[in-house]
């Protein structure tokens, strides 16, 4: 059976700076580890995952005008993964890294249980982030901060229950090691909160795991899944707080896409749009994620919105590329290099976090892989500031 490995859409159309920006870099590529083949270690999720640019069986056309640095589809049942582009791909995650955090922490405190917010609790929020509009001194349900997390993607929030879980060291420390257990060895955690930190980085097929892992608990599914709740202002006092997943709300001229589950959004200057969407339709539950696209407010929600619709047109007619690993304290296989020795084209081991640190890793898939992703590191700081402004700068 015929498959596709294109270069096209997720890699750059090289110009003539990037070329020479990089060659001299192409030898020192060429030597690090690279993919499954080359270095003997395997890929998780399979070799077709660790390879550059789409991977889909068959002619099966996809959508067009796709523009995303990296994407997956991905069954959540079966967990086999449909069509891919660049999977491992080591980028920016921004808040869809709160989908970890959720996974980490969600299960430690009753929704019931409550909590008095100190100065302390947040003293050490990034400037500039997305807030919920938690205050010193009022109480708060777990079950209203996880709503400021989902719905708000406020960094208060998870500030806050990463003071109750013991800090936010303890809470980084607990994130990777729970993303080590699912076998999502492209991330690398610096902060819970998603936040632009040098080297915080994930992947497609890491953030398409935690959508999946969080979307079998009944919290976490329905979190996600609420468009509109009241938040505590003090008091008896309430204002209303609503989702940022155009998707779910239909918000910014976007119509809600049916079925739609959630997860969870992401946006800063430095990473750009980021976004993994579940969405269930006669029985079928497909997740996508789409990491990076083109300069856009409603590109990340359309290009998933479209990838969607190509899954549950063809799942069941075309074979998986690939499989979602499962946690290994669950039963999963481990046919995995050890932590931070993921064999990806696109990822050279967690302690390298290559010479962008809000772009991907670089890694040994080839001269012309390198010169792809390269020529978007030096676009995505131009690319982030013009997605801001259109953004209205609210940076999730």
């Amino acid at each position: 059976m015929r498959f596709s490995s294109s270069l096209s859409p997720c890699d750059a159309r090289l110009s003539r700076r990037a070329v020479l920006g990089l060659a001299a870099a192409a030898p020192l590529a060429l030597a690090a580890p690279g993919t499954a083949s080359a270095s003997g270690a395997p890929v998780i999720g399979g070799e077709r995952l660790g390879l550059a640019g789409v991977q889909v069986q068959g002619d099966t056309p996809l959508p067009k005008k796709l523009t995303a640095r990296a994407w997956l589809v991905a069954d959540h049942d079966s967990g086999q993964v449909l069509a891919a582009c660049d999977a491992h791909r080591r980028l920016a995650p921004a808040s869809t890294l709160k989908m970890l955090f959720a996974d980490t922490v969600l299960r430690k405190f009753e929704r019931n249980q409550t909590h008095t917010v100190t100065d302390a609790d947040l003293a050490d929020i990034p400037a500039g982030s997305s807030l919920v509009g938690i205050k010193p001194g009022i109480t708060y349900t777990v079950e209203q901060l996880w709503l400021g997390v989902f719905l708000r993607s406020g960094n208060d929030a998870v500030h806050v229950l990463s003071h109750m879980n013991g800090g936010i060291a303890k809470t980084v420390a607990e994130m990777q090691a729970q993303a080590e257990d699912m076998q999502a060895l492209d991330t690398h955690v610096v902060s819970p909160d998603g936040f632009d930190h040098p080297g915080q980085l994930s992947s497609a097929y890491d953030l398409t795991l935690f959508a999946r892992h969080g979307l079998r608990n009944g919290d976490f599914r329905g979190y996600c899944s609420t468009r509109v709740a009241n938040f505590p202002a003090g008091g008896k006092k309430t204002f209303q707080i609503q989702n940022t997943d155009r998707l779910l709300t239909g918000a910014w001229g976007l119509g809600t896409y049916k079925g739609l589950i959630g997860v969870k959004n992401g946006y800063t200057s430095n990473a750009g749009n980021t976004f993994t969407g579940a969405a269930t339709r006669g029985g079928r539950t497909l997740i996508v994620t789409v990491m990076h696209p083109e300069p856009g407010g409603n590109g990340v929600y359309q290009e998933t919105a479209s990838l969607l619709d190509w899954g549950f047109a063809h799942a069941g007619k075309v074979e998986p590329v690939g499989t979602l690993a499962e946690p290994l304290s669950e039963g999963g296989a481990r046919g995995t290099p050890a932590p931070g020795r993921q064999a990806s084209a696109h990822g050279a081991g967690a302690a390298g976090h290559g010479g962008s640190s809000w772009g991907l890793v670089g890694g040994a898939g080839g001269v012309a892989a390198l010169l792809a992703g390269g020529v978007y590191a030096l676009r995505g700081r131009g690319r982030g500031r013009r997605r801001a402004a259109e953004d209205g700068r609210h940076r999730r």
